[in-house]
């Protein structure tokens, strides 16, 4: 086997040492090409068509999934930071849902497979433990679901249960998130945090749930409206909303009319946080209505009789003589008395208004126009406005931010509008920057998308050159007889036929110095092959030496 690769090792050293320079430029890039060729089919084959199994794993789990497939001896890539792994494609559901069966994987923490045991004799607080402990690990799960978050842990601190509650202590939780790459959260992603968590455990309130990062900022903020300090957050988010609003309105009226980044809105607004409740009671004279009415009658009958006898026993004694005797005149009184009581009721208006927290005090607005300027260059210079365009720039605004002017100003709301030239040097001097960046880049890519084709130009036109270089070697059609003739090794044209050049047969080489035509060299090389191709290799020799 040696001795086969070192006879066709030599047979190749000795063909490439007989070819010329434009030939071995062939050969060799032919070569080229075909080890290129090989090498990209051999790199796509190994390639494959690989899947996503699994994306965004913890290393912990990552590594169950790896060991899994290594016991399976499938195939597989890890992507890039570790957190996927891809396997062939025809592969994946099969897989799936092999892992899933064995629960894998089962992301970080415990959930609720804790009571996927029957675990007898088990006391209430364990059992309580492990509850928290499953709810802790759901939710950890569900919060990593959320793109920018990599990783979520959640602590939950529960209340005893007693008989009697107290109501200082309540239901408390604290999320840690670990944010992708340098990102921070959404407001609207911590808000979905927070009301997730406090929606799945009982007795939670979403501004009593806590939300950390792994830089160790605080993206929760207190919202407890029973604080000094969540009251005041809440107020100036309120205030700063307002203020934000109320100059967006007035500047995009203004820049309708003046264009983009020509006036400035900024906007001052201080709020009546009071809660007032006011009762009013009105009282009408003129509407009298009888309340009440008491009527009394009264008739006394009086008789009363006048004696003028003496004072004594007689008087006293009643006798038939004194009786008869002693009549004398009967007086006899009548009064009447009437008594009516009336009592009114005077109209009364009663009203309660209850003015709640919110209302506007006062409004400052201060506004800034670009002055109009004429030229370009030196020759630029500013035109100012006339009276009426800033007058009516000013009612503009006023109306947009709700400002009261005039009689109607119980509040003291007061606006500013000023026109002044705007710095734009900056900007100039930025956007010239870009404009030459710009060009730079497009230039770049240009002169990168052109380099690949120019420099296979320019190995075409070497190549090219290298041939036309290159000397042509080929057979002349006319070769002289004494040359094919000093082939035979003798010189005499003379030949046995058996290659010992001792016979005497007549050769066609015998005839006179000529010129060899090419059906004559066919038959030549039909009647002789050997001599005529030590005559052709030795004439090449020949040839290069020269």
């Amino acid at each position: 086997m040696n001795q086969n690769l070192s006879k066709l090792g030599g047979q190749l050293k000795a063909i490439w040492s007989q070819l010329g320079a434009g030939q071995r430029l062939t050969v060799g890039a032919a070569t080229f090409v075909f080890a290129a060729g090989l090498t990209a089919i051999a790199l796509w084959s190994s390639h494959g068509d690989y899947g996503l199994l699994y994306g965004r794993l913890s290393d912990a789990e990552a590594a169950k999934v790896i060991a899994a497939l290594d016991d399976a001896k499938v195939p597989y890539k890890i992507g890039s930071g570790g957190g996927s792994i891809l396997i062939p494609q025809d592969k994946i559901y099969q897989m799936r849902m092999q892992l899933a069966g064995r629960g894998i994987p089962q992301g970080d923490g415990v959930g609720f497979e804790i009571f996927d045991k029957q675990n007898f004799g088990i006391s209430d607080f364990v059992q309580r433990a492990n509850y928290v402990r499953a709810v802790q690990g759901e939710l950890a799960r569900t919060i990593s679901q959320i793109n920018e978050v990599e990783a979520a842990r959640v602590m939950i601190v529960l209340p005893e249960n007693r008989l009697l509650l107290d109501k200082d202590k309540f239901a408390t939780a604290s999320v840690f998130v670990r944010v992708r790459g340098n990102s921070q959260l959404q407001p609207q992603s911590i808000n979905s945090i927070r009301f997730l968590v406090a929606n799945s455990v009982e007795g939670l309130k979403p501004n009593h749930v806590t939300v950390v990062d792994n830089l160790g900022n605080v993206l929760s903020e207190n919202t407890d409206t029973d604080s000094l300090s969540g009251l005041t957050g809440t107020q100036l988010q309120a205030r700063r909303n307002l203020e934000q609003y109320l100059a967006k309105k007035g500047q995009d009226m203004l820049e309708k009319v003046l264009g983009p980044g020509q006036a400035i809105v900024r906007v001052s607004a201080e709020i009546n946080y009071d809660t007032t409740t006011k009762t009013e009671e009105k009282f009408d004279p003129d509407g009298q209505v009888i309340r009440s009415q008491t009527k009394n009658d009264e008739n006394n009958d009086s008789i009363t009789a006048n004696s003028s006898a003496p004072a004594g026993i007689s008087a006293n004694t009643a006798t038939d003589t004194n009786s008869a005797t002693a009549s004398a005149p009967v007086t006899n009184t009548k009064n009447h008395k009437s008594v009516a009581n009336v009592e009114y009721e005077i109209g009364k208006t009663t009203s309660n208004t209850m003015l709640a927290a919110g209302g506007i005090k006062r409004l400052s607005v201060a506004v800034t126009v670009a002055a109009q300027s004429q030229g370009t260059g030196v020759d630029r210079k500013v035109v100012p406005r006339t009276p009426e365009e800033i007058d009516k720039l000013r009612r503009i605004v006023t109306t947009a931010c709700g400002v009261e002017t005039g009689n109607d100003n119980t509040r003291g709301d007061a606006i500013t509008l000023e026109e002044l030239p705007f710095n734009d040097q900056f900007a100039a001097d930025l956007t010239k920057e870009l404009d030459v960046q710009q060009k730079h880049d497009l230039w770049m890519n240009l002169v990168r998308n052109a380099t690949y084709p120019a420099l296979g130009v320019v190995a075409l036109v070497i190549l090219l050159r290298i041939f036309k270089r290159t000397p042509i070697q080929d057979i002349p059609i006319g070769v002289p007889v004494g040359k094919l003739m000093a082939a035979n090794g003798n010189g005499n044209g003379h030949s046995n036929g058996n290659g010992n050049g001792n016979g005497h047969k007549h050769s066609p080489f015998e005839a006179e110095p000529g010129v060899v035509t090419v059906d004559v060299l066919n038959r030549l090389i039909k009647e002789n092959p050997t001599n005529m191709t030590q005559a052709i290799r030795e004439w090449m020799n020949k040839g290069r030496t020269t």
